[in-house]
Parts: C-alpha cells; structure tokens; sequence
C-alpha cells in the first residue's frame, strides 16, 4: 500500500531516475542522427530555459519531458531514418545493459536507483517500439520505424 513514507521514492522517480531515462531515450535519437551527419537540438524538459549550450537545452521543468529535433541527413534514406527512430530505444536497451552488468561485475550492488532505472527504461523501450499513430502528424519510434522502412515516410522529429 502507498503511504506518506513512500514519498521520498516517489519523488526521487519523478525527478530524478523517470527523467535521466527520458534523457537517454532521446540522446539516442540524438547520437544516431549525428552519425548519418544531422544537425541535432536536444532539449531536456518543458518551460523556461534555464540553460543552454549549443544545441543543447534544459528547461525549467526539467522532469517533464525531452526531445530531440533534427534536420536532413547527410546519408538520407528510408534505413537510415528508421535506425535515428529506433536509437532511443537502443539506448534504453545498452542502458539496461550497462547497469545489469555493472550488478553483475560487483561494480555497484542493486539498489532502489538500479531498480527503478531498469523499469523505466523497459517501459520506455516497449512503448517507444509499439506501432502507434497518435495523430496525423505524431506517431511512436515504432511506427515511425514502419513508415520508414515500409513507405518511406520520413518525419524528421522522432519522439
């Protein structure tokens, strides 16, 4: 049962481990499109900007959200735009990856971070994958992946 004492847990999900995988998500997004040659504005929360260096971007509503936006690629095709849309899910999978192996090698012991890191980022990496057209101009990575590779359908903001 959820009481006052879980408080704490809440908040350091919401504000700390929810957004650092949101974070990764999209720098995924943000690395493929760098390497087949995108210009990449990276963008971590909603509001104000609060900080800014180059491209990149924080907000004041740090937690709420990221995104990532990039223009046309140097290598332009249907294969190398799916591969921009699925990189945040592959982020989230090394992710998973580098933390479990951390636990694994005695690096650091599961703990509450650990845990909730790992949850969110399979959360992230399911429903980012699920094809799914949220509106005539928004669709999830997975969708985005099938439009892609299926019709060439290019949209250059995943996410």
């Amino acid at each position: 049962m959820f009481g006052f004492h879980d408080l704490p847990k809440l908040l350091f999900s919401l504000l700390f481990v929810l957004p650092l995988v949101s974070a990764i998500h999209h720098l995924g997004h943000s690395i493929m499109a760098i390497l087949f040659g995108g210009r990449v504005d990276f963008t971590i929360g909603k509001g104000k900007t609060i900080f800014r260096w180059k491209k990149i971007k924080i907000k004041s509503i740090y937690f709420l959200d990221s995104f990532c936006v990039y223009g046309k690629l140097k290598y332009d095709n249907r294969f190398t735009h799916a591969c921009v849309y699925a990189g945040g899910a592959i982020a989230n999978l090394v992710s998973i990856f580098i933390v479990n192996a951390l636990i694994i090698f005695d690096v650091f012991s599961p703990n509450l971070f650990s845990y909730q890191f790992v949850y969110f980022s399979v959360y992230y990496l399911v429903f980012s994958l699920l094809p799914v057209k949220f509106s005539e101009t928004t669709s999830s990575d997975g969708r985005a992946i099938y439009d892609a590779l299926r019709y060439g359908k290019i949209t250059c903001n995943p996410d």
